[in-house]
């Protein structure tokens, strides 16, 4: 962890936190609500290249969903939630679970659409104070799974079932065949990348808090968001899921829906701020 104050957050601890600390990943606060753990990474401001260079294995598996590549730099840091929200979290704020896969409550939270988890959010937000929680931009959330690489995933050029959650009979850039789940697995249950977030790629698509946009284009950006009065527009899934291609999770895999359809491979995870 840097030294650099200016990159540091404006409060540490920040004020909702029960827990915090700093290991090998940097530093944490976790969040305690009604007996249930959430625990955020500060990550630091940086830049990064987001979408695949033109050579990448099973780039834009979509010829809508383009991934063009381009220079994108965030200038603040901010908290992500270190998993998906798990169906622990979200029932112990609404007081219902509505996931398919509801056999441990340590699994990522399904069946949830954007504006669903809006009303999480506001929830979530209105009984603790100073929590700001929200989705992550989807440059936020690429420069979070990809965690300093180039790579098509941030474990390397090639994945795993020991390592990803996909349907391991269709494997990347024609690999080696491996275990099909066909549902989701609990949070934390497979392995961290180098910035100590989990199941970024595979088990459960995200919802990012941007609207959807087919092309984003190949000039240098910061800070991008694309947050439309509208919201009823449709919005952007990042990370594949369970039931997809090894090829379909890889970082720069891009997918959007419209904001009120649900899906049992689709959740999100909170970011901070």
């Amino acid at each position: 962890m840097s030294n650099d104050h200016h990159l540091l957050p404006a409060n540490f601890p920040p004020p909702w936190a029960s827990a915090w600390g700093e290991d090998g990943f940097g530093l944490f606060a976790e969040l305690h609500y009604s007996g249930v753990i959430q625990r955020f990474r500060w990550l630091l401001p940086g830049s990064f290249w987001m979408g695949s260079p033109p050579d990448e294995p099973e780039r834009e598996p979509w010829g809508d969903r383009k991934e063009t590549r381009h220079r994108v730099g965030l200038s603040q840091g901010y908290w992500l939630a270190d998993t998906a929200c798990t169906q622990a979290l979200w029932q112990a704020v609404m007081g219902e679970n509505p996931s398919i896969f509801n056999d441990d409550l340590v699994k990522p939270v399904e069946m949830v659409s954007w504006h669903e988890v809006q009303s999480f959010i506001e929830q979530l937000n209105r009984q603790i104070g100073g929590l700001q929680a929200r989705l992550p931009s989807e440059a936020e959330w690429e420069y979070a799974c990809r965690a300093g690489t180039e790579t098509p995933f941030s474990f390397g050029d090639a994945i795993s079932p020991r390592l990803v959650n996909y349907n391991g009979n269709y494997p990347f850039n024609n690999g080696e065949k491996g275990e099909y789940r066909a549902a989701t697995v609990a949070v934390k249950r497979l392995p961290a990348n180098a910035w100590g977030l989990y199941e970024m790629h595979g088990n459960v698509w995200e919802w990012c808090r941007d609207g959807w946009r087919e092309d984003l284009g190949c000039d240098d950006v910061t800070d991008p968001l694309f947050d439309p009065t509208d919201r009823d527009v449709a919005r952007v899934l990042r990370g594949g899921g369970w039931y997809d291609d090894g090829g379909d999770v890889r970082s720069a895999v891009r997918s959007g829906d419209q904001p009120f359809d649900r899906d049992h491979g689709i959740g999100f995870r909170l970011a901070l701020g």
